[in-house]
């Protein structure tokens, strides 16, 4: 994996989908790592919040399409994307650099092999001078992701003899073709019949 941007303060930046400076988002990152003691720390509390408390909307059984870590955060619900932009954006609040990481996989097999984007976050752990990847979609259905610092745990195995991959690049910003589909659909009904396939 690499970052898209050398410069670090990309992966800091508060915009209108990574939202951070909103109050909500800022307090609630505060009130989660005010007294934790490192950066490492703070990052698996963040992560561990945003996958166990905000359940996926598919989880959830709700038909609500949110976007921006605001929204997510204010419904309490997202699909992958939506929950990869509120840990994000809680992570650059408390000045941690964080960016956005996809692949493909199959979205039912062996029933539905169409293939499907999902979405997560690379995040920079500056004591450790290191990137490492999380998944925080929400553990269920035999799914185990976890914070790792050393032995990378995603939500989803890969078939590469499926063309299931992980795209290498760590973004800076959520990629078009996610935000796009994110703001066109009011319900996750309307949203399952086109969710990305690639970037």
């Amino acid at each position: 994996m690499y970052p898209e941007s050398d410069d670090l303060n990309d992966y800091l930046v508060s915009d209108t989908i990574i939202d951070w400076q909103t109050p909500a988002v800022r307090q609630k990152a505060l009130e989660l790592t005010q007294t934790l003691p490192d950066e490492v720390a703070k990052a698996r509390c963040l992560f561990e919040w945003v996958r166990d408390t905000i359940p996926h909307s598919a989880d959830a059984g709700l038909d609500i399409v949110t976007c921006t870590a605001s929204e997510v955060l204010h419904h309490g619900t997202g699909i992958c994307f939506a929950k990869s932009h509120l840990l994000a954006a809680l992570l650059r609040a408390v000045g941690i650099p964080a960016g956005f990481c996809y692949q493909v996989l199959r979205l039912d097999p062996p029933v539905d092999n169409e293939p499907v984007l999902h979405g997560f976050n690379g995040i920079y752990l500056a004591t450790l001078q290191k990137w490492i990847r999380v998944d925080a979609r929400g553990n269920a259905k035999g799914i185990n992701a976890q914070f790792s610092t050393g032995n990378e745990q995603l939500a989803f195995a890969m078939d590469p003899e499926a063309d299931e991959f992980i795209y290498e690049a760590i973004f800076a910003a959520p990629v078009e073709s996610v935000v796009n589909r994110l703001k066109m659909y009011k319900t996750k009904s309307e949203l399952w019949d086109d969710l990305p396939q690639s970037l």
